[in-house]
């Protein structure tokens, strides 16, 4: 499972053989720096670079390029090395890194398989950085997201490495990775209008033209399609680099849009082609967004700067010269909002068609709940690669929906939030309301769990302390695809004990490596444990037991899949806060709650309510139950 990093986020590393993978859309100096336990680099026989690529462990590329691979062998490194720097430079005439395309670094193992992937964004004036660093830690590896940026260049990178004489270093690196021959570059490259592949050109102020180099008589790769600008005008590409590329089209004006197909992305299975074919789509909306965004945001900082300098100038005061320079600077400022606009909507118009032509095609496990795929559903075979739960959208387009595709298994536990917070349509319902619409969407939430695992994969546990949820839950206890639920602070205490001395077991016999030695009755499905009208009927242990579940269930396979408010709970103060911030917080109304730190977007959740009187979900959860006693006996 691909772990997708933001900065600073750390991922273990289960193999030692690794192959490091960048793209960069344009021409990069890659390498690597060793140091020992405190960060410290012996001297220049610990860099690898490309007039030294061969290193102990390590191997880097011998010239600049857009695509690396660089090969890293832990094992093999000096037992005095506990930490690989993997670092990124620009050579010849790029200045800086926030004028190209955002860098991405993937870790993968020896068979291929990714195990953790970095799209470095935020760059702006820097032209070296350190991508990654694989550091050891108590004599296991891991990987850190570093995007470490230097405006100093490789000179004050390597410096802050800690080498003597950084700047003679970095120049010889320059030397030995600079190529014999200029390169030459088109001045211009047709726009692609494929959406899913790069993100609308809306450059928010345009130089003036520079004539064409002479035509070189080698064929030429054109560099990848700029995007939106930046305030400080630079093009940023948006295009993610793990979706299948086609070459560029021919440089004719205006083509029309490739009709989208569902599946057209890379794996290995329709499912697994599906499944990034929906993230892709994720991403492209987000990055199209943020370049409307920004060009807007720039052209609003551009108008009001003009505008300023307007009323600096006394001297054009008089005349009319002053209204003119305003009309004009707004003109530029209207000219360049709808640029960006027509190009926003051409792209929202191809998002929406490939979504057209995906949902269909989608799987039980990825489905709505109103796709006819659910009626032909029957308990698979095996585990799918994730669930669907729920849909996202941005306010350019609120009908143009994005599935909400978590992996399995949970890597965390699932809070349905009852509460009012600050959605405007929860303060529409009243709270009796709100708690039963909340409880519904937990029940949906573990029926398509339920539904995704094979029989007896997936078992689930109730609490209802109060008893006040009885006819929600009732479609799971109905069909028997759950146990009655535990009832009362006794009841409570006997489930969460059951749950956490599973943990406790599971977790020693992994760690001192006896799995094969469980008791014979142990269940091995993996447990999700409903916990409805909290905190009633829970003391401080069961409390405490709580918490230790949503830290430590994850790991075994114990989920937990809350449905309270946190108000509710205000009597326990800052206590519960690690319990609430463990969770994914999840609403029974459409809400704008999703923290997006990749691009800065927030994203509207809508939950995956059931149509209103479908049999759907009982008639699902019967043959959950079925699978799971004919298995039984």
């Amino acid at each position: 499972m691909t772990a997708e990093l933001v900065r600073g986020q750390n991922h273990p590393l289960p193999e030692t053989r690794l192959e490091i993978r960048v793209s960069a859309g344009h021409p990069v100096l890659a390498g690597a720096v060793l140091g020992d336990e405190q960060g410290r680099v012996a001297g220049a026989e610990w860099v690898a670079h490309p007039g030294a690529p061969s290193l102990p462990g390590v191997d880097v590329p011998g010239r600049p390029a857009a695509d690396h691979r660089l090969a890293v062998d832990l094992d093999a490194v000096p037992a005095a090395v506990h930490r690989v720097s993997v670092l990124l430079a620009l050579t010849g005439t790029a200045a800086r890194f926030g004028a190209l395309a955002a860098p991405f670094v993937a870790v993968t193992g020896p068979d291929g398989t990714e195990i953790a992937s970095y799209t470095i964004t935020g760059l702006d004036r820097e032209s070296a950085l350190v991508a990654l660093e694989l550091y050891r830690r108590q004599g296991a590896w891991k990987v850190r997201a570093m995007g470490q940026g230097y405006e100093g260049g490789l000179a004050a990178l390597l410096g802050d490495q800690g080498m003597e004489h950084p700047a003679d270093l970095a120049a010889a690196i320059l030397a030995t990775a600079a190529p014999e021959a200029p390169e030459v570059v088109p001045s211009r490259v047709p726009e692609p209008e494929r959406v899913r592949h790069t993100a609308p050109q809306t450059a928010p102020d345009p130089a003036p033209a520079t004539p064409p180099p002479a035509p070189d008589p080698a064929p030429m790769t054109p560099p990848p399609t700029p995007v939106a600008g930046t305030a400080a005008g630079g093009p940023i590409d948006y295009s993610h680099p793990r979706r299948r590329q086609t070459p560029a089209p021919a440089p004719e004006p205006r083509q029309a849009p490739p009709v989208p197909v569902a599946g057209d992305a890379s794996g290995w299975s329709m499912d697994e082609r599906l499944y990034n074919q929906v993230w892709g789509m994720f991403e492209d909306l987000a990055r199209t967004a943020a370049a409307y965004r920004s060009a807007c945001d720039f052209a609003e900082s551009r108008l009001d700067r003009e505008l300023d300098e307007t009323l600096t100038d006394y001297r054009a005061r008089a005349g009319g010269a002053n209204d003119a320079a305003r009309a004009a600077a707004r003109a530029r400022h209207d000219e360049l909002v709808e640029r960006a606009r027509e190009a926003l909507d051409r792209d929202l118009a191809q998002l929406a068609a490939e979504s057209e032509v995906v949902e269909p095609a989608l799987p039980v496990a990825y489905a709505r709940w109103d796709n006819p795929v659910w009626h032909a559903y029957r308990v698979p075979a095996e585990e799918p690669m994730a669930v669907r739960l729920g849909d996202l959208h941005l306010p350019e387009r609120t009908d143009l929906r994005i599935p909400m595709l978590v992996r399995l298994p949970l890597e965390r536990g699932l809070w349905v939030d009852s509460g009012r917070g600050h959605s405007e349509a929860a303060g529409l319902l009243d709270e009796a309301e709100l708690r039963r619409l909340a409880l519904d969407c937990a029940v949906a939430h573990a029926a398509r769990l339920l539904a995704a695992h094979p029989a007896g994969g997936f078992t689930v546990h109730l609490v209802d302390p109060a008893g006040a949820g009885a006819a929600a839950l009732a479609p799971l206890v109905e069909t028997g695809a759950a146990a009655p639920p535990a009832r009362g602070a006794a009841g409570v205490s006997a489930v969460l004990e059951q749950l956490t001395e599973r943990v406790d077991l599971l977790q020693m016999a992994l760690r001192g490596g006896a799995a094969d030695a469980l008791p014979p009755g142990l269940d091995t499905a993996r447990q999700l444990l409903i916990v409805h009208d909290f905190p009633h009927g829970f003391d401080e242990r069961a409390v405490t037991r709580l918490r230790y579940l949503a830290d430590e269930g994850p790991s075994v396979g114990v989920h937990l899949l809350m449905v309270a408010a946190r108000e509710d709970a205000a009597a326990y103060g800052p206590l519960l806060d690690p319990l609430w911030r463990s969770l994914l917080r999840l609403t029974p109304v459409p809400d704008d709650h999703l923290a997006d730190p990749w691009v800065g977007h927030a994203w509207s959740y809508e939950p995956p309510l059931l149509p209103p009187g479908s049999a759907i979900l009982r008639q699902v959860l019967t043959q959950v139950a079925a699978a799971r006693h004919g298995k039984q006996s």
